[in-house]
């Protein structure tokens, strides 16, 4: 029996353009509030000491491997790609299943973290160069947040959800009532109640908690319905058979980085620091490509409930399409503006230099992150997970660390030949992507 949910416009009717800009917007806007949320607590673990500041950069980079370990990142993007389809066909009971199922895989993957946490946190705190001085403080963040870890698994799943029903305000709202929050919590736990960075720790769990809160009581409320966590066999199987290979591309995509940072490593700590800001900066320039990514997987999805495979590929199309313009826009202010972007977080010349030099360097591949964005994207929502995870293990591991080894150790070439590296294997793994996707669609349409 088919329900009518009471859920945003349908998807599989109307202006796909429209559709859209009414979801990459607000998708975009909470990514942008989620990343000066992160900033926020740089800035206070930073206002603590320089060895807080250490300790909780080690620590969050060990608390998301150890989430990406549990399969608790890639939770959002398989509730979307399973209730987008029945959402498309507006069966409220379908929705309502995998809802259920979500809510319990979520809490399953947080209890697996902790279990993975308690036996390898400290061993992986030690391994990214927390110093004795530095490993405690990293530890009181990790030990809080993942006690917590069930808030922020149960509030991706709820974010999949509502981004299937094509709802992304909502998880827009909740991420910009989090940064404020943030400002009033972080100083309250951190120094009125003087608990140091295990209250940076304590402020994101509760923000997390009241954001899982929030975004599955507008679930319910838009639905009508219910949210039980449940085990079913085959709906947990088929939900895994989504989530395993994105969070392995998650886990692949830190390893690498933990990869490239130990090789700039060797050429200073100052290039590893001119890197990662470059990094970031590059990442927020990439905000609005990756809210459309949001967009495109919703539209997908749904559509794909419905069989309306040509709707699937116009919005593959238009998606790279509008991908192209926002890269005409964000390529020249990567270029030309870094110099004055990288001076705002240093005046140290080495530091400003190798961040330019990357940012620079990687407007080259700017477009072709779009279209391995879009390309994802596409294939997730058409329940197609495991050729981006085999992508992604050879585009973030496997290949980049192996040529620059030998590039760098073995025959001596200097730090900027990595960035090329770089720039090559995205471009050439977007070109494969693009013609991989399309034929994939045209199989559907045929």
């Amino acid at each position: 029996m088919q329900e009518a949910t009471k859920s945003e416009p349908s998807l599989t009717e109307g202006a796909i353009v429209g559709h859209m800009v009414r979801l990459a917007i607000p998708a975009s806007t909470g990514m942008i509030f989620n990343t000066l949320y992160n900033l926020t607590d740089i800035w206070f673990a930073g206002y603590l000491s320089d060895n807080a500041l250490a300790g909780l950069s080690i620590a969050s980079s060990v608390f998301f491997l150890l989430l990406s370990i549990g399969i608790g990142i890639g939770i959002q993007t398989g509730a979307s790609a399973m209730i987008a389809p029945g959402a498309g066909r507006g069966e409220t009971h379908e929705v309502k299943g995998w809802l259920d199922n979500v809510s319990g895989l979520a809490i399953a993957f947080s209890a697996v973290s902790c279990v993975i946490g308690f036996f390898a946190a400290r061993p992986l705190v030690v391994l990214l160069g927390a110093e004795p001085h530095i490993e405690p403080l990293a530890m009181e963040y990790l030990w809080v947040t993942l006690a917590g870890s069930v808030g922020f698994t149960l509030s991706f799943g709820a974010a999949g959800a509502l981004m299937a029903l094509g709802d992304t305000k909502s998880n827009r709202n909740a991420l910009m009532i989090g940064f404020f929050a943030n400002f009033g919590l972080n100083p309250f736990f951190t120094f009125v109640l003087d608990l140091g960075v295990s209250g940076i720790a304590l402020a994101t769990v509760v923000i997390k908690f009241a954001t899982a809160f929030y975004l599955f009581r507008v679930l319910m409320k838009r639905l009508n319905i219910s949210v039980m966590p449940t085990f079913d066999k085959e709906r947990w199987q088929k939900l895994l058979k989504q989530i395993v290979p994105a969070s392995f591309n998650m886990l692949t995509i830190i390893l690498g980085g933990f990869i490239t940072v130990a090789l700039i490593g060797q050429f200073g700590s100052e290039h590893v620091a001119g890197y990662t800001v470059g990094l970031r900066l590059e990442q927020v320039l990439l905000l609005p490509a990756l809210g459309l990514n949001s967009a495109v997987m919703a539209i997908a999805g749904q559509n794909m409930g419905v069989k309306k495979y040509d709707r699937v590929a116009e919005t593959y199309r238009k998606g790279l399409l509008i991908g192209f313009f926002m890269a005409v826009v964000s390529i020249p202010v990567m270029y030309f503006l870094s110099p004055l972007a990288m001076s705002l977080f240093t005046n140290d010349s080495a530091i400003k230099n190798t961040g330019i030099t990357y940012l620079r360097i990687d407007t080259l591949a700017f477009y072709a992150y779009v279209v391995l964005f879009q390309s994802v994207a596409i294939l997730q929502a058409m329940q197609k997970p495991m050729f981006p995870m085999y992508l992604g293990i050879a585009r973030q591991l496997v290949v980049p660390a192996s040529i620059n080894y030998v590039l760098i150790v073995v025959w001596g070439y200097p730090m900027v030949s990595m960035f090329y590296t770089i720039v090559t294997v995205v471009i050439l793994s977007a070109i494969i992507a693009f013609f991989y996707t399309r034929r994939e669609i045209n199989r559907l349409k045929s």
